[in-house]
C-alpha cells in the first residue's frame, strides 16, 4: 500500500472532520450533528471519500459551467457534496443547500489553510 496516499487521505478526513466542525459551530442554526464528535468524525470520512471518488468526475462533468463562472461553480460543488453527505449520513443534518454551499466555502477554507501550514512546514 502507498504510505503517501494514506497519509493524504489522513489529513483531507481530518481537514474534513475540522472543517464540518468549524462550519457547524458557525452555522448552528443550519448545521446539527447532535452534539456528537463521533459524527463530525465520521461525517467527515464520507465527505472525505466523496471528495475522492465522487467529485473528481463532477468537475469534469461541469466543466464548461467552471470554466464560464472562472472557477465560482467550484462553490457550488463543494455545497453539493456537503448536502449529499447530510443526505447519506442521518446523524448530520443541514437545513438546506444554500448552507450546505456555506459549509463547504468554510471546509474549503479550512482546507486551504491547512495546506498552506503543511506546505511551510515541510520547507
Amino acid at each position: 500500500m502507498n504510505h503517501g496516499f494514506l497519509y493524504r487521505f489522513l489529513v483531507r478526513w481530518l481537514v474534513c472532520s475540522l472543517g464540518l466542525w468549524i462550519a457547524a459551530g458557525l452555522l448552528r442554526h443550519g448545521i446539527d450533528y447532535g452534539g456528537g464528535i463521533g459524527a463530525i468524525i465520521v461525517a467527515g470520512l464520507i465527505l472525505a471519500i466523496i471528495n475522492a471518488v465522487i467529485r473528481p468526475a463532477l468537475v469534469i462533468l461541469s466543466l464548461p459551467a467552471i470554466l464560464v463562472t472562472l472557477g465560482l461553480f467550484m462553490v457550488i460543488i463543494n455545497g453539493f457534496t456537503v448536502f449529499l453527505v447530510s443526505k447519506l449520513y442521518e446523524p448530520l443534518h443541514v437545513t438546506n443547500f444554500w448552507i450546505a454551499t456555506l459549509a463547504g466555502m468554510i471546509i474549503g477554507l479550512v482546507n486551504y489553510l491547512v495546506t498552506a501550514i503543511l506546505e511551510n512546514r515541510e520547507q
